[in-house]
């Protein structure tokens, strides 16, 4: 494979010391010291929020409205196989058009591209209007509760408001621009326990096995249909993700059964209403159990407005195509934003090597995310 050592893409070089730093979740690693000596030369206010284990940077340039928000997360999941790699993960490499490492998708990449984007627009625009802000933590690929919802609530507890956000998750499937995300689908997991009676197995009716008193309550929960989905969301769904039952032993009832699910689900229905339907399904059933449950986020929308057409027209102008809109996926730390009332997309590079592998990143499409970035700034902010 031919190599190019070579740098001369501002974004590229700002990407390769990102990548360089080995910043796996709630490591921060120096990653947000180096974007804050960035944004304070462009006249920001850094602040830094450490809560438990995790580093937050809520840097802000200007006081005044509207608040044009960049939220990024500089963790990443850990490496996996380094035999694997073509080249190490944590030493970023450019070979055939593309930089490997980890985090080169998702998401040091668009950090490096918002970063050179804002550079760009406040050296041509100084006296811009509103203000732009920048959100980052470090806990967005890990537990998630010392990071962006902490530092929202800070901002909450001081109401200091965000107008418009734009996540920059890998948001495009095929190339660059091609799906953005408005809004993610809500996530609620359910930790169900099922009690029975350990025994031998050949003596049955003296024991009570739970793995064959809750099966068919599973089957009822898998085949249930929960909503239709609307023009935004597609329906509800649900997943068995675990299932743990036994000694280990073969001649030997458990007495008890766990079991894991989750719900992706739509706004035509809430966590709470998922959580009735399961409880009376479970107790149709005549069923011993124990039900806890994790709300991991409500699902959010961000319609046609200010923000989306503002980003549609951006990556219209730049690459000379149409974007599509969508709420599929996972979730993001968008959904700990959008309640703020601020309107939330998601716009980042293609995420077809994500968490893999030999993680890379077209190099190209970095400079082409700058561009559309720093036109999304001028649309809102000019």
């Amino acid at each position: 494979m031919a190599t190019t050592t070579e740098i001369t893409s501002p974004t590229l070089q700002l990407a390769q010391q990102l990548i360089a730093r080995e910043s796996v979740t709630p490591i921060d690693d120096g990653c947000q010291e180096l974007l804050a000596a960035r944004l304070a030369k462009l006249g920001f206010s850094n602040e830094t929020m450490v809560f438990e284990d995790t580093t937050n940077l809520w840097s802000r340039r200007n006081q005044q409205g509207p608040v044009f928000c960049f939220a990024g997360h500089t963790d990443v999941v850990p490496s996996g196989p380094v035999k694997e790699w073509i080249s190490p993960p944590f030493s970023p490499s450019l070979r055939d058009g593309y930089l490997y490492g980890r985090g080169a998708a998702d998401m040091k990449g668009s950090l490096a591209a918002m970063i050179v984007a804002t550079e760009r627009f406040v050296t041509a625009r100084p006296e811009h209007q509103g203000s732009i802000a920048f959100l980052i933590t470090s806990d967005e690929e890990g537990p998630f509760i010392n990071g962006t919802t902490r530092v929202i609530d800070t901002l909450e507890a001081r109401q200091e408001k965000i107008t418009w956000c734009l996540v920059g998750e890998p948001s495009s499937t095929k190339r660059l621009g091609d799906t953005v995300k408005n809004g993610r689908r809500g996530s609620l997991t359910g930790f169900l326990t099922i009690n029975g009676i350990q025994g031998h197995v050949a003596y049955p009716h003296l024991a009570k096995n739970p793995v064959h008193l809750v099966a068919p309550a599973l089957a009822e929960l898998v085949n249930t249909h929960w909503d239709h989905g609307n023009e935004f969301f597609p329906p509800t769904t649900f997943q068995i993700s675990n299932v743990h039952s036994g000694t280990g032993a073969g001649n030997v009832i458990p007495g008890s059964c766990e079991v894991q699910f989750n719900f992706r689900y739509s706004t035509e229905v809430t966590a709470v209403e998922l959580q009735n339907r399961v409880t009376d399904i479970l107790e149709q059933h005549d069923l011993s159990f124990h039900l806890s449950w994790t709300h991991n986020g409500a699902p959010f929308l961000t319609d046609h407005g200010d923000l989306v057409d503002a980003t549609c027209a951006a990556i219209q102008a730049v690459t000379g195509q149409a974007t599509e809109l969508s709420t599929a996926g996972g979730t993001s730390d968008g959904r700990f934003i959008a309640p703020t009332g601020a309107q939330v997309i998601e716009l980042g590079p293609v995420n077809a090597t994500i968490h893999k592998v030999n993680e890379c990143v077209k190099a190209t499409d970095l400079d082409i995310l700058t561009d559309v970035y720093e036109a999304i700034l001028e649309r809102l902010l000019c």
